[in-house]
């Protein structure tokens, strides 16, 4: 099959090009590259299976020849990028939705949005099943990326009641694993990046705010079920184990051999403070669940953050 990830030199997108590549699929990724990395996919650049289009998804989009599937993962998702890039976050959520749709529908192709548990908002539900509504405020700090991804699964129903497109929409809750930006700025990141440097680690609010945490390649197995699968609502993919903010912080701390502190500050504008997925339609449509235990998943992720320095480190030396 040939297939388009749109964001495909990001974090987890550069994940799914492995996958498929690995499936002997045909890949085209398509990246502005405003914060994907080339170098999450060096390893397929000598492929002929493979293809880089250098792009902005927001624009007029056109590929050259068939397409079975495309993958839209294309928008900026750190908290460190909401302020600073949050025009951009809004446009691909709302154009670069459009464009693709409008390119699958032309294609005859499968479309899978890469939608976020942020649609749920600072939930007032838990765990939070796909039929929650959310609690989320637009006009916030959060709510260029919140709104962009639930007016992106609205755009995508109606191409799917109104032009026939087959849509599937991922609800993507916190993922970690190698290939994280190093100024992603959510915890995972931040509390290993800070604790390999010895600096005390950051922990916002109280620390007993909680998040679900899934590895990378749990994540992917739950995006191709999806995608094969002929489920066209929302569907949850995330770990329905929980832990407190302090409780991931100690981990690190231990799993780095680090004698950084933790250091507490006040909790950002609009931050959740629970975040867990009902994944019963996971299990029960798609027969999926996450296999990899936390506490491994943090190893290989303190792992690959020990051996690969931020982007410009090396010149600094």
């Amino acid at each position: 099959m040939r297939m388009l990830i749109t964001g495909g030199a990001g974090f987890i997108g550069s994940h799914l090009c492995d996958r498929f590549l690995e499936e002997g699929h045909r890949v085209v990724v398509m990246d502005n590259l405003l914060t994907g990395r080339i170098e999450n996919l060096q390893a397929h650049r000598n492929n002929p299976d493979f293809e880089f289009i250098h792009y902005d998804v927001t624009g007029y989009l056109h590929v050259d020849g068939p397409l079975d599937f495309i993958l839209h993962f294309a928008s900026p998702a750190s908290p460190a990028d909401f302020e600073r890039l949050g025009i951009q976050i809004l446009k691909v959520g709302a154009l670069g939705t459009h464009k693709t749709l409008g390119l699958a529908r032309a294609k005859g192709a499968r479309f899978l949005l890469a939608s976020t548990s942020e649609v749920y908002g600072d939930p007032l539900v838990h765990p939070q099943g796909e039929d929650y509504r959310g609690n989320v405020n637009p006009v916030g700090l959060r709510g260029v990326y919140d709104e962009a991804k639930r007016f992106a699964e609205s755009m995508a129903m109606a191409y799917n009641r109104s032009h026939g497109v087959d849509t599937r929409i991922a609800r993507i809750f916190n993922t970690y694993g190698p290939r994280m930006r190093h100024d992603d700025g959510r915890a995972i990141p931040n509390f290993i990046t800070q604790a390999l440097a010895g600096d005390d680690v950051t922990v916002y609010g109280d620390g007993r705010q909680t998040r679900s945490i899934g590895y990378v390649s749990d994540l992917v197995d739950g995006i191709c079920r999806l995608m094969h699968s002929d489920v066209t609502t929302p569907v949850n993919l995330g770990n329905p184990s929980e832990l407190t903010m302090e409780i991931l912080a100690r981990k690190i701390i231990h799993l780095t051999g680090s004698r950084s502190r933790l250091d507490f500050l006040p909790l950002p504008e609009d931050d959740p403070k629970v975040r867990l997925p009902d994944i019963t339609k996971a299990r029960d449509l798609l027969g999926w669940e996450p296999r990899v235990d936390p506490d491994e998943g943090l190893r290989r992720t303190v792992e690959w953050f020990r051996q690969t320095p931020p982007p410009g480190a090396e010149d600094d030396r």
